[in-house]
């Protein structure tokens, strides 16, 4: 998937990977209605392309909508109970059978033809009233549109949506794609238990869809914001019965996370939110951060409105005036509790100087205590330590996935 940009050079590195025979199709998706795009004609669809590995592949039939105007010309007509259906013939060409050669209500089939159905068959259609009459009383077959699938989907798909910020959907990722879209392009290249690939699969779209198709799955995202996004899309989709799956390339102890920092301290950064469930407040490499690397949002009334944690991590080496300037940014943002994640081990002067800053209190639960800045490092947090703020509703971090129905079978990674 691509947009028109550069699907030009992808399906010229594609036909050097698979072979121009692997070619299938060229899918135009029409994403949205409109753009305005000044000086050019306004750019409204994606490109997909379509290969196989063999011509030995797994294909089966998609439906997409119909277009309102084929129903409207060939659906014209309703029942008592406003159930649209096209007339349909109820005759075959005869091959010289008599089966079919029987008068129905006066009329018999015109010359070569006979009737599609034996004359019991009609009785039975007739009782449960999907035989139509026209005008002039020749019996004709009712089609209805709400039993068929539709039509089968051709090289444009202009029936698929682009995700809009009011659909239950919307995760706020940047690039998250429609299930609708993944769902036909899985349905259509595999069957239930087979692999689904997805080496770059953001926020998880493909995986959720493959979960629910009952179809194996691999995700990769080279972003440790991404696996996280994947983490709780599919907690929340999936709900507490989602069996375990594995998530491979993410440090396991303090040895890995140090590597980690090393490597990109941006992706550190990420991975290292995720653990506590904070969401970045900003993508890093496109400016300052102002103090506030990611965000915790909890309720602890009944106002509706979220109140947040400010979160900082620090890959390097740690002194006590990262406690001050993390206090600072509080009373800034006026956020009522501060978390410092860290590699090294806090210092003395650094807990003293964070014990100093007391305690947030619920206003609707008196008594329960939180301190406002709090200290956890790496090796506390991979050991199962927690931040300490009020849980007594969801946390509105991250916006939910749908919930989805389980299937029973698995096996995955991610």
């Amino acid at each position: 998937h691509c947009d028109p940009t550069a699907s030009h050079y992808l399906k010229l590195i594609m036909d050097a990977v698979f072979g121009f025979g692997s070619y299938r199709n060229e899918i135009v998706w029409k994403r949205t209605t409109a753009h305005n795009d000044p000086k050019r004609y306004g750019r409204i669809h994606d490109i997909l392309l379509f290969y196989s590995k063999t011509d030995k592949c797994n294909w089966n039939t998609v439906f997409a909508s119909y277009d309102p105007e084929y129903v409207e010309n060939y659906y014209r007509y309703k029942d008592e109970q406003g159930r649209r259906f096209l007339s349909d013939n109820l005759t075959a060409p005869s091959h010289g059978s008599s089966s079919g050669q029987y008068e129905w209500h006066g009329k018999f089939p015109p010359q070569g033809r006979m009737w599609s159905y034996t004359k019991e068959n009609m009785e039975q259609l007739e009782s449960e009233g999907r035989i139509f009459y026209t005008k002039n009383d020749y019996p004709r077959l009712k089609r209805y549109l709400d039993e068929m699938p539709g039509m089968p989907a051709q090289s444009i798909w202009n029936d698929i949506v682009n995700i809009r910020s009011w659909n239950k959907e919307d995760l706020g990722y940047d690039t998250q794609k429609p299930e609708s879209l993944l769902e036909r392009i899985i349905k259509a290249s595999s069957n239930e238990g087979d692999l689904v690939l997805d080496p770059f699969c953001g926020c998880g779209t493909s995986i959720a869809v493959a979960e629910r198709l009952k179809r194996r799955w691999i995700g990769i995202d080279i972003t440790h914001l991404a696996i996280t996004l994947m983490r709780h899309r599919l907690h929340d989709t999936f709900g507490p019965k989602l069996e375990p799956y594995e998530v491979l390339g993410v440090p396991k102890d303090v040895a890995s996370a140090k590597a980690l920092a090393e490597e990109n301290r941006y992706q550190f950064e990420w991975w290292a939110l995720g653990l506590v469930d904070a969401r970045p407040a900003q993508d890093k490499r496109k400016g300052a951060d102002r103090g506030v690397d990611g965000y915790i949002n909890f309720f602890d009334d009944n106002t509706g409105k979220a109140k947040t944690v400010i979160v900082q991590v620090k890959s390097g080496h740690i002194q006590s005036s990262y406690v001050r300037d993390l206090k600072g940014v509080l009373e800034r943002e006026q956020a009522p509790i501060g978390l410092l994640i860290t590699l090294e081990e806090p210092t003395r002067p650094m807990t003293e100087e964070a014990a100093a800053s007391g305690f947030y209190e619920p206003e609707h639960f008196p008594g329960k205590l939180y301190p406002r800045i709090q200290l956890l490092t790496v090796r506390e947090l991979l050991g199962g330590k927690e931040a300490q703020y009020p849980r007594f509703a969801p946390a509105a971090t991250f916006k939910r996935a749908e919930r989805r129905q389980i299937r029973e079978e698995r096996a995955k990674l991610l």
